[in-house]
């Protein structure tokens, strides 16, 4: 009897050290899976971006697959923000280098009464002279060849077989041998050769010495620069086609843009002060020349002209300078002048971002009325306020963050809901893969069937020109520039609409200035407009021959971002080149 006491005791507390082990450890392990749940939610939720590709949105830690920066931390709260404020963490701040400041009242004795003009250095047309052959013949030699080289009166430029000279020749030595019995004869043949550009001292060296000679020198008849070749050796000349084109650079043009609004303020013989970057501590004083009756209908500008002179040889054509005319914004009354930084333009739209909370990294997007371009700033007439602290520098780069949080932004009017994490970044690809709209801003364009068919075929000439700028190459970039405008202009105007007319006329004003540009910086400043037109009517077109990309680089065009067309998927920067060769992303795709 005792002996089985002794063994149900035994069982019972077998079982109790039992159950203990078995629940204590249940519950140990409960509370381990709890914490791991809760870690793991905590790194679901926690998303990692590039701050110069806000678009790019990773689950973990890593470097951004577009430019290789290291990825930061995504803002994932939005406790106590407005309906369209946005939040950036201050790391997203510091490397997307984003700067602020304080708007103030600026009057015109603030700028002491000045308005500034953004021009550039031209040739003197009307010391432009045209160095021509004055009878038909073969180009045999050419002694100036090259663009720049000097010329001056007198100098042997060239030597030509001239078989109608040589006649004329053997005509002057047999009249020669008759001018006592026939001198009207003798008098006519000598004049026949006068009127070829033959100086006497030329027609008696062939009188005196009998002797014919095949090919004969052409001289300079005026002195200057050469501006453009127009032949070359071995080329079959008419009699007046040109050779050379010669500029006399003693006295240049400063011709600048004054906007519509600035017209009233200028006026023929008013005084104007030049600079330029070459020589930014001396001011050149002229007056103004010439005012262009015609506005420019893309650019709404019309150009002021001044004439400098040049005898020192200090002004370069192509050269950017600087005009402020005194007393031109006296009757300007008292507004707020901004960095032209700051403003992203859309077209229709002028917009700013405003820094809401002056301890926190708060923006908001509000829309401006811009009034006048003065130099570097813009005068604002509305949408701002004495005080307001606004971004200056990586406007664009809050901008795309706007856009991923779904606010108010450049290319969202009206703000709505986006995707974050994993399942945004590939709903964004999927867009782009699908072609769905809003993906890049759509201007509604009418298109004639012709037109779509022949600016096709222009695009052909501009993709080359893209993988130019992919290779830094400026000469094959002036060439590619140069066939697409031939190809556009050969399009025609007659049947498009006002809208449609700016944006081809833009296209084609911004392909010449690639075109006649050797400054590969300065063609990739006109390829960012070029491209805004460009890839506006490549959106117009309803059956494209083959799939197009637009692609944007957010770093470009001073981090306000800029985009061009390719066929390929794959990124080719044209802004960089090898130096950032794979930065930007395919934000839409026309198939």
């Amino acid at each position: 009897m005792k002996k089985n006491i002794l063994y149900l005791g035994i069982a019972v507390i077998i079982g109790l050290l039992g159950g203990y082990l078995l629940f204590g450890n249940n519950s140990d392990s409960a509370k381990q899976v709890s914490d791991n749940h809760d870690h793991s939610e905590a790194s679901i939720n926690q998303m990692w971006t590039c701050s110069m590709h806000p678009q790019i949105m990773q689950p973990e830690a890593g470097d951004c697959p577009i430019c290789g920066m290291d990825l930061i931390p995504a803002e994932t709260s939005a406790e106590g923000l407005g309906a369209n404020e946005i939040k950036m963490t201050e790391n997203a701040m510091a490397l997307a280098n984003i700067q602020t400041s304080i708007v103030g009242d600026v009057t015109a004795s603030d700028e002491d009464g000045m308005i500034s003009l953004s021009g550039k250095i031209a040739a003197n047309e009307e010391n432009n002279a045209v160095q021509a052959s004055y009878f038909d013949g073969r180009l045999e030699r050419l002694n100036v060849s090259y663009e720049g080289q000097k010329v001056n009166r007198g100098q042997l430029l060239a030597t030509i077989y001239a078989p109608n000279l040589v006649a004329a020749q053997q005509e002057l030595i047999t009249a020669a041998s008759l001018k006592e019995s026939q001198p009207a004869l003798y008098k006519a043949v000598r004049n026949k050769l006068k009127l070829w550009k033959l100086s006497e001292k030329q027609i008696s060296s062939i009188e005196d010495s009998g002797k014919v000679r095949e090919n004969f020198p052409i001289y300079a008849t005026v002195s200057g620069t050469v501006a453009m070749v127009m032949a070359a050796e071995g080329d079959y000349l008419k009699q007046g086609q040109p050779i050379l084109k010669v500029s006399n650079l003693n006295s240049v043009w400063a011709e600048f843009d004054a906007y519509e609004n600035q017209i009233s303020k200028f006026k023929k013989g008013q005084k104007i002060k030049v600079t330029t970057n070459a020589y930014p501590n001396k001011e050149f004083d002229a007056v103004i020349s010439f005012i262009d009756p015609v506005l420019n209908n893309s650019t709404r500008t019309v150009t002021v002209r001044t004439t400098l002179k040049n005898k020192e040889n200090l002004f370069k054509p192509g050269m950017f300078v600087t005009g402020k005319i005194k007393g031109a914004m006296h009757t300007m009354e008292k507004s707020l002048s901004i960095p032209a930084s700051a403003v992203l333009w859309t077209g229709e739209r002028s917009l700013v971002y405003v820094k809401t909370n002056p301890n926190d990294p708060i923006f908001e997007m509000r829309e401006v009325t811009i009034g006048t371009r003065n130099g570097d700033n813009f005068t604002i007439t509305s949408g701002l306020h004495n005080g307001d602290e606004i971004v200056t520098n990586g406007t664009f780069t809050v901008d795309a963050a706007a856009q991923l949080q779904g606010k108010k932004s450049m290319m969202n009017k009206s703000g709505g809901k986006t995707m974050t994490g994993h399942e945004g970044h590939l709903g964004m690809q999927e867009a782009i893969t699908e072609n769905k709209p809003n993906t890049v801003p759509m201007m509604e364009m009418k298109l004639p069937q012709a037109f779509q068919s022949a600016f096709q075929l222009a695009l052909q000439p501009y993709l080359k020109m893209k993988d130019a700028f992919v290779a830094s190459d400026a000469s094959q970039v002036s060439a590619f520039a140069k066939t697409t405008s031939d190809k556009l202009k050969a399009v025609g105007l007659s049947d498009l609409g006002k809208m449609e007319k700016s944006h081809f006329s833009k296209s084609i004003e911004m392909l010449d200035a690639i075109s006649t540009n050797a400054d590969l910086e300065k063609q990739r400043a006109h390829l960012v407009v070029l491209n805004e037109n460009m890839v506006a009517l490549a959106m117009n077109i309803k059956s494209p021959t083959k799939t197009l990309y637009v692609q944007k680089c957010p770093m470009a065009n001073s981090n306000k971002g800029a985009i061009w067309l390719s066929t390929e998927k794959e990124i080719k920067n044209p802004y960089y080149g090898e130096q950032m060769m794979t930065c930007g992303s395919t934000i839409d795709s026309l198939k």
